[in-house]
């Protein structure tokens, strides 16, 4: 919150008073130098130090400055410059003596790190006259920034980066003494008047960042932006709802900033279920809360091409802007001028304070909230079903207000007990009126009750309206993988929202939208808040960034390395669970390497005679609006083309690869499965897959990938879609098992997929099931292989769903599901064969439309686009 420099307002210094000492007096000897005499000296302000360095010349300039100052304040002239200016404020708010002593509003700043340099530019800008502009350049630990005197306004910042350098010979400047200060983003060139000025800004500036931000300098492990922080709390989350539980409490702790970024941001979910607590915990409701209590929320959301995608960030956008001045929201890409169609926004990131960062797969937004029961049905009221309760929440004043609201009522009441509920939302969006809504027994309201391969998204700017009749269609659940980290790990996070925001600046002209400053390593330690439960780790934050993303002019692929490098390098086992499993490089089509890791480490272990195994979780069928009772469509057709080319159809795909090294062997060493699971709604037996959104690896108990990025090229390649992931490396370790033998395993690691495990096979439900060993014959065969194989044989005896390897091209279709699944011949003893269901685990249906060309048929819209948007 920075002002203009001689508005009295302006916080410029702490409590404490300033110091002052010699260290040393230069003597040079030049002609044209009229005052040789230059002195240094130290400066202390509280927990600042700093150096000044000032010649005879300027001690003059500031007593003609101060002898005009005093006269119009009616003060005394101090004698000894700085030691006696310093210790009257009626001199150091003076602009001339701050700039003398080398000062300005982001010189004491704790979070922002060491003092930093301050450096005084003038721009001239020519237009019927001559326009100064004078600006302050200020130069922290990890960056630098223009600040404008007259308004205080911060008009640019560079990120310090691995490109960082500086340069100050002529033929590099283009100007005759000048500086220029290279990073990804861009090149900053600084004029100065003479040789030894520009030398002596040149190094003074390499030299503190070399001192202060190095760790920034470097290209680090994968070829991250960000180094590898030790001791971090870091903390897992399966399914979102203890998730967004944690984000709820944790935006509630935010006291300075709250940073968000989505794929897609519902602002009317409810973080906390069921609704107990009227809207207190409504995503809206909190940030509204927060802003008016002065946190300023900084939100970036994906833009997409609307004709495509249905998700209307455009109502989000204007949802949240309209409940507080303190919430700024941008949208990128700006298809038009940034000629970016095919590529998006992916990450899902929320920051608090630029100490607690969220990262992971899970979407603030509708359909994402779920647990590890995955229910398929949400049919109970959201009130109790008498009038007095109505009454509660509606109150009768109102009805008589609008008594055209009653005969609404009246003309909806023979559709049952939910049309008090109907009545609350009719109130809420014809008369604009707030209402709380309780949820005792419904946990998903509205567009939250899903099924997108069912029916997409439609009118999203009436969140309380159904638009899936929650009677007959059961929704899909949402299986989903997140994490959570603290301090300088945090900070990583903050600083690439911060240079994703500042990139997108420019386009945001107001002042209202300001530039972000990331705060420094060395207070990262200091916090304030920390989510529960959380265990030390060693963590790194890894993303896929480009120019058109992040305005780097080389893109970062650091989570497809970190994949590729922990596969190569496990030991024991890899557990992938992942929404798309699109890789085996081919060159033309497929570029990323994911795939072709997983072959050649089987194919080590085969030939060593070393255990090993893989194990791979996907959706049974892509993400998308269509009926696979007659093929699923040209977009599911497409991902599911792509998919299979992984898993085994065609030279290049992982089994074919295995195939030819060791026969049918392949099976004892990787298996890929999808979930699916089952229930009564409303006396009609229904299942439904369980759509697998996570992007998550976790490879010998011990090392986790968590983060937004998808395997396929899409998310990989770091040109195309923006990620964020984060690799965490134990540092604590526990007794546990690995075939058979004693191992330490990582506990953040080990508990994690232990919670994966016991969920999908049925642990909670089953006790007997033992998922301590991965690796084992007895779990991999008897356990794993096992429970997908009878899972997925009794699905298909009782609802003969959906993919099915006895399906192998379009014509068979009609004929399998013509043939009545035991849910409708014999729905006892379909009860009874469901019974033997353990968990949600399945067989992948690896054999399913094999005999079909699953790409775009020519003439259709999907084929028109690009083939990398499927990959």
């Amino acid at each position: 919150n920075t002002v203009g420099f001689k508005e009295t307002e302006a916080k410029v210094y702490l409590s404490s008073p300033i110091t002052v000492k010699i260290l040393e007096v230069e003597r040079f000897t030049s002609v044209q130098d009229r005052f040789n005499l230059t002195t240094q000296r130290s400066m202390k302000h509280g927990e600042f130090t700093w150096l000044v360095k000032r010649k005879e010349k300027h001690f003059i300039d500031l007593h003609r400055e101060l002898r005009t100052y005093k006269t119009f304040m009616k003060i005394p002239l101090p004698r000894r410059y700085l030691s006696v200016s310093c210790a009257y404020s009626q001199f150091i708010f003076y602009l001339h003596c701050m700039e003398f002593i080398d000062v300005s509003q982001m010189s004491f700043i704790h979070d922002l790190g060491p003092k930093g340099l301050k450096y005084m530019t003038i721009k001239n800008f020519y237009l019927k006259y001559c326009l100064c502009v004078c600006s302050w350049l200020v130069v922290k630990d990890s960056f630098l920034l223009y600040m404008k005197m007259d308004s205080g306004a911060i008009s640019f910042v560079m990120l310090f980066d691995k490109e960082f350098g500086i340069k100050m010979d002529s033929k590099d400047t283009d100007t005759k003494h000048g500086v220029r200060v290279d990073s990804l983003s861009r090149s900053l060139v600084l004029k100065c008047n003479s040789y030894r000025h520009a030398r002596w800004w040149g190094q003074s500036i390499e030299g503190f960042v070399q001192k202060y931000g190095s760790a920034f300098l470097k290209d680090h492990r994968f070829g991250s932006f960000a180094r590898v922080e030790v001791n971090i709390p870091a903390k897992w989350y399966v399914n979102g709802k203890t998730y967004m539980e944690d984000v709820a409490n944790a935006l509630e702790e935010a006291k300075e900033e709250i940073f968000i970024t989505d794929w897609w941001l519902s602002p009317e979910i409810f973080l906390k279920r069921p609704v107990v607590e009227g809207n207190r915990w409504r995503l809206d409701c909190i940030l509204k809360r927060k802003a008016q209590q002065g946190v300023r929320i900084f939100v970036m959301l994906y833009k997409e091409v609307e004709l495509a995608l249905g998700i209307n960030s455009g109502y989000s956008k204007r949802t949240l802007l309209r409940l507080h001045p303190n919430i700024k929201v941008m949208r990128h890409p700006d298809h038009v001028s940034s000629a970016v169609y095919l590529w998006a926004h992916h990450e899902k990131i929320i920051v608090i304070d630029q100490s607690v960062a969220f990262v992971g797969g899970i979407d603030l937004a509708y359909g994402r909230w779920d647990d590890r029961e995955h229910r398929l049905t949400d049919v109970g009221s959201v009130t109790l079903s008498h009038l007095e309760t109505l009454y509660c929440y509606c109150s009768i004043e109102i009805l008589n207000e609008y008594p055209h609201l009653w005969l609404s009522f009246f003309l909806e009441t023979k559709m049952g007990k939910k049309n008090w509920v109907i009545l609350c939302f009719y109130i809420h969006r014809e008369v604009k009126i707030t209402f709380t809504l309780h949820g005792n027994t419904r946990f998903w309201h509205g567009k939250d009750y899903c099924n997108f391969v069912h029916k997409d998204w439609i009118q999203l700017d009436k969140p309380f309206d159904d638009f899936i009749d929650r009677h007959k269609t059961p929704r899909m659940p949402w299986h989903d993988i997140a994490s959570v980290v603290h301090g300088k790990a945090a900070r990583d996070v903050a600083r690439h929202f911060i240079q994703r925001w500042n990139f997108t600046k420019p386009k945001y002209r107001s002042l209202s939208y300001p530039y972000l400053l990331p705060k420094s390593h060395t207070t990262a330690g200091e916090q304030r808040y920390q989510v529960p439960n959380c265990i030390p780790t060693k963590v790194q934050i890894l993303r896929s960034a480009s120019d058109w993303s992040a305005g780097i002019k080389y893109h970062e692929e650091s989570i497809h390395n970190a994949y590729v490098h922990v596969i190569k390098n496990s030991q024991h086992f890899i557990y992938i669970e992942n929404q798309f499993f699109i890789s085996c490089a081919d060159n033309k089509y497929v570029f990323n390497q994911i795939g072709d890791a997983i072959a050649e480490r089987i194919i080590r272990a085969y030939r060593e005679g070393k255990k090993y195994r893989v194990y791979v979780v996907t959706p049974l069928l892509p993400g998308f609006e269509g009926d696979i009772n007659t093929g699923g469509g040209s977009a599911i057709q497409a991902v599911m083309h792509f998919n299979y080319r992984t898993m085994n159809r065609g030279d290049h795909s992982i089994i074919s690869q295995l195939k030819r090294e060791m026969g049918d062997n392949w099976i004892n060493y990787i298996s890929i499965a999808g979930l699916r699971t089952h229930t009564d709604l409303e006396g009609k037996l229904v299942t439904e897959l369980i759509y697998v959104h996570s992007k998550m690896l976790i490879a010998d108990d011990n090392t986790v990938i968590i983060g937004s990025a998808n395997i396929n090229d899409r998310s990989m390649l770091g040109k195309r879609d923006s990620e964020v992931a984060v690799i965490v490396e134990d540092s604590e370790m526990v007794d546990s098992v690995m075939d058979g033998e004693p191992y330490k395993a990582g506990k953040y690691a080990l508990q994690l997929r232990l919670e994966c495990f016991k969920t999908i096979l049925g642990t909670y439900t089953d006790p007997t099931i033992d998922v301590s060993d991965p690796i084992s014959d007895h779990f991999y065969k008897e356990v794993w292989m096992s429970t997908s194989a009878r899972n997925a044989s009794i699905y298909q005896r009782v609802f003969r769903c959906l993919p099915s390897s006895d399906v192998r091209n379009i014509m068979e279709l009609e004929g399998y599901l013509a043939k009545a699944g035991l849910d409708r011949e014999d729905p006892a003893r379909a009860q009874e064969e469901l019974k033997k269901i353990r968990g949600f685990l399945v067989q992948f249906p690896l054999q399913f439309l094999s005999e079909q060309n699953l790409l775009p048929p020519i003439g259709s819209k999907e084929a028109m686009v690009p083939m990398e948007v499927w990959t």
